[in-house]
């Protein structure tokens, strides 16, 4: 009897929790790594920018399409952080 106790044990365990923890852990891991490739887009523009000044770089459109690719990426982490606030801000805002 303790032997089938044992086995239907983590059948009746809430599984949604640690599903849900690794779902935002999940979240975050994403979240880190879209960060450090704009980070990294941010600083290749910037490099790309002190070559051109400095003359080792001598073709523009290099440039500015390091400059553009961090713009956009910038952009676009600053739209998905407000939707993710509104989000947030809209989960509050719920009557229980």
């Amino acid at each position: 009897m303790n032997k089938i106790s044992q086995i239907q044990t983590p059948m009746f365990q809430n599984p949604s929790v640690s599903k849900t923890e690794n779902m935002a852990e999940g979240f975050a891991d994403i979240f880190k790594q879209a960060l450090q490739d704009v980070n990294a887009a941010q600083k290749e523009s910037d490099n790309k920018t002190k070559q051109l000044v400095t003359g080792e770089v001598n073709d523009v459109s290099e440039v500015m399409i390091a400059a553009q690719k961090a713009s956009l990426s910038l952009e676009l982490t600053v739209q998905v952080r407000n939707k993710v606030v509104e989000a947030y801000q809209e989960v509050m805002r719920m009557q229980l």
